[in-house]
Parts: C-alpha cells; sequence; structure tokens
C-alpha cells in the first residue's frame, strides 16, 4: 500500500469496526502511539508496541465508544510518511459526543504496512 493511502485506510477500518482490517494494516512490529506523550493508557508515553499490543489498545478504545466518523483536512505525503490533519467525530456508549482535531502521521515500512502511527490530539 501507498502511504497516501494508509490515513484512510486506517480510518476507513476503525469508523466500520473492522478490527481484523485495521490489525492487517500494520507491520508485526509497528507502534502506535495514540496519543503521542503519556496518558493515561500509556503512562510511559512510548506507545504501543507490536501487533499483539496494538490490538489491546484497539479493544480498549472500541470498547469505550459506540461510532467513531472522521473528517480529513489536509493530508500531506512525503517520502515513506503521511502527514494528516483531521478531526474524529466520537461517540461514546453513553451518547456523548466529542469531536477531536487531531494530526496523524503515518510511516511506512518497506513492505508496505504501517510502521508506525503517531497522534496528536
Amino acid at each position: 500500500m501507498n502511504v497516501e493511502d494508509m490515513p484512510i485506510a486506517s480510518l476507513s477500518a476503525v469508523k466500520a469496526q473492522d478490527r481484523a482490517g485495521w490489525l492487517a494494516l500494520f507491520e508485526e512490529d509497528a507502534v502506535v502511539q495514540d496519543p503521542v506523550g503519556p496518558c493515561d493508557w500509556d503512562p510511559a508515553g512510548e506507545g504501543q508496541k507490536g501487533r499483539e499490543a496494538i490490538a489491546r489498545f484497539y479493544d480498549m478504545f472500541m470498547g469505550l465508544q459506540e461510532s467513531l466518523d472522521f473528517e480529513i483536512h489536509h493530508l500531506v505525503a512525503r517520502g515513506d510518511e503521511a502527514a494528516v490533519s483531521l478531526t474524529l467525530h466520537i461517540t461514546m456508549k453513553d451518547g456523548s459526543r466529542h469531536a477531536t482535531r487531531a494530526i496523524n502521521i503515518y510511516k511506512a515500512s518497506p513492505g508496505g504496512r504501517i510502521a508506525s502511527l503517531r497522534s496528536f490530539w
């Protein structure tokens, strides 16, 4: 997959609640930092390393939300990375809704999968 296709493929799989499809986009040793830096589920701020840890992260965040939609404002791909400015529209299980602006950085592996995903929000 080309790096410029990774953001839409990733976000579309999450929107469709396609766990297997989303995980298949990542290399076995990929890293997901969502968000970048320390947070409640990643106190050290090192991210989720490896597809197994990424799967646990997916289960955690999808367990909290009813649905997710997205709006891409700007996407730029250069070399093996793509940067995306977007808004995530999230409906939680309790019915509350949130609009979160973010910048996601996707890095492609030589094999055409996601090597890393860094989300700033």
